[in-house]
Formats: C-alpha cells, structure tokens, sequence
C-alpha cells in the first residue's frame, strides 16, 4: 500500500496540470518522509549505512591564455593540472538501535503526514477540478 501511494505520488510529480502542481506542492514533506523510511530501512537490512564523501582528482586540461596584442602570434597551447570534485559513497557503522528507533518516528510522523495529505488533495481536487 505505501509503494503503491509513493508511485501514485511520483506519477502526479511528473505531470503539469494545475490540480497535479497544487498536489505535489502540498505533499512534498510525504514524499520526503517516504524517502527517508527507504534509506532507513536499507540501512538496517545492511547493517551500515552509506556516506557520501567529496574527494578531488587531479586531470590535464588546456589553460586559457590571454589573447595576444594584435600582430603577435598566438602562443601555443598549454596543459595545467587541475582538480575536479568527485562524490563518492562509503560505509558507515551505526547506531542499529538508534536506526530502528528513528524509523519508528519517520513511520508515525508518515501517518501524520499522510491523513493531512488526503485532506490536501481532496482540496486541491475541489480547486482545480480536471
């Protein structure tokens, strides 16, 4: 029942009509609070979670060079170094208490948050009738 909520959700993300923007507006949190659930979940089903880290790498690449005055020749090309961001994911040991626990309260604050959806789309139904 909460996959099939989460696709419904994600099917009327996707579309433009003004009834469907008025809804994904509105249930943004839901679709959050879903996500979260997922990855807690994952965490405990593996027993570690995953972190996402930046690290930077160093490549070649042509430098730009100023424009030389008018009749002078252009200097060749030349190569720099240069870095580059790269995220990369790695394990992390947690809490698995602590992970259940949190897991607990995204799944009631879901509840929450899914009985004030029905009452937002129910009134983005009425203002925006297809």
């Amino acid at each position: 029942m909460k996959r099939f909520t989460f696709l419904a959700l994600a099917g009327l993300a996707a579309c433009g009509t003004p009834q469907e923007q008025c809804i994904n507006r509105n249930t943004r949190d839901l679709r959050t609070v879903d996500r979260l659930i997922a990855e807690s979940e994952g965490n405990l089903d593996r027993g570690y979670a995953f972190e996402t880290i930046t690290i930077y790498e160093d490549y070649w690449t042509y430098c730009e060079q100023p424009r030389p005055p008018e009749g002078e020749p252009v200097p060749p090309p030349r190569l720099c170094l240069e870095e580059r961001p790269i995220s990369v994911e790695r394990p992390k040991a947690i809490d698995l208490k602590e992970e259940a626990r949190k897991l607990d309260g995204l799944k009631q604050k879901r509840q929450e948050l899914a009985r004030r959806a029905e009452v937002v789309i129910a009134q983005c139904k009425v203002e925006f009738p297809e």
